[in-house]
């Protein structure tokens, strides 16, 4: 799915904004929250960068019916010293309406940007379909900060995001042709 075509912007904003006005009934309901069981673990992935979580968000809901990992990369626009990463990851909570509202969203762990200044998010998804439809609508926001040819995206279906940290060969089963994918977790380390 890496180099995935993206919607129309009209469709995009308006799956946005409905995301939005449900995120905020959802922050209001106190059904989203920021678990730190994540925060801090560092994953090495199969093009040999690492990243490190530095935040989850998760959404009180029922569990997945039809499970898929997502996983998303961008790179920032004009961001190349620490200082302004630190700012991104400081403002990336006001991005939080951008997708805690869309159908079928679970769980998200936010990583610092890696070696060559890629972020990326590791999903759980209810649906392939529907993470699919999320990361079409994204790449507009995405587009605003980051150059269009950094966005990319892949979901692994019939997995939990849990179950692919605990055995990283289940990716081969999702995904079993790109052996040395950007987005394939290669090492966990759960030292924090």
């Amino acid at each position: 799915m890496t180099g995935q075509p993206h919607d129309a912007l009209g469709p995009a904003l308006r799956s946005l904004g409905r995301c939005a006005a449900r995120t905020t009934a959802l922050i209001a309901e106190g059904r989203v929250h920021q678990p730190r069981g994540h925060v801090g673990q560092r994953y090495t992935f199969a093009d040999g960068t690492t990243a490190a979580v530095y935040r989850e968000t998760v959404v009180d809901r029922p569990p997945p019916m039809s499970p898929a990992v997502l996983v998303v990369r961008f790179r920032l626009r004009g961001v190349h010293r620490p200082g302004l990463h630190t700012l991104f990851r400081l403002e990336s909570e006001l991005n939080t309406p951008l997708f805690v509202g869309f159908p079928g969203f679970v769980s998200k762990l936010w990583m610092r940007h890696d070696q060559h200044g890629y972020y990326r998010g590791l999903y759980d998804w209810d649906d392939t379909r529907r993470a699919t439809r999320y990361v079409r609508a994204l790449w507009w926001a995405l587009r605003v900060v980051s150059p269009p040819d950094s966005i990319q995206a892949m979901v692994l279906p019939g997995l939990r995001r849990d179950d692919l940290l605990a055995d990283l060969h289940l990716a081969d089963v999702a995904a079993p042709d790109e052996p040395e994918a950007w987005w394939r977790l290669a090492a966990v380390d759960v030292t924090v």
